[in-house]
């Protein structure tokens, strides 16, 4: 887990620094401005704004009992982001893996990617689509998701 928090520390230290120098020179508004940048880049760069992570394994024994998508992702990346952001809410139904936590995910990234870790890499009913528009992502969700209300 703490591999996940790396870079979101890395960025709040290194905002921190700059606008700490930019305060001792009196730029308040430009250190408050580098601040707020690497901050935003911190949280969305944070495992906060993905779904929590499950084991590869436990994804495709869920995917195979309810028909959901299994997203092999990882943190940093902003195609990644571009999915989770684009699909806002309809992205909980999915079933999300880190390849950084799991290395059975990252091998069966690469296993589907030429030996590539590309992500996202999006497997519906046993098939990988590399990087595919999150607008056809929704599409392949279920139309009911078992244990919600229709």
């Amino acid at each position: 887990m703490m591999r996940a928090w790396i870079l979101p520390i890395l960025l709040v230290l290194s905002g921190s620094a700059i606008a700490a120098v930019q305060i001792s020179k009196e730029n308040l508004g430009t250190a408050a401005a580098f601040l707020l940048a690497f901050l935003t880049l911190a949280g969305v760069n944070s495992p906060l704004i993905f779904p929590r992570s499950i084991g590869a394994q436990e994804a495709v024994r869920r995917s195979m009992a309810d028909g959901r998508p299994v997203v092999f992702w990882r943190p940093g990346c902003k195609y990644c982001l571009r999915l989770r952001i684009r699909l806002g809410r309809s992205a909980r139904q999915l079933h999300w893996v880190s390849i950084w936590r799991d290395p059975a995910a990252a091998a069966s990234v690469r296993a589907a990617n030429d030996g590539n870790e590309t992500v996202p890499t999006v497997v519906v009913a046993g098939v990988p689509h590399t990087n595919p528009h999150p607008e056809w992502v929704r599409q392949q969700l279920p139309q009911h998701v078992p244990g919600t209300a229709p």
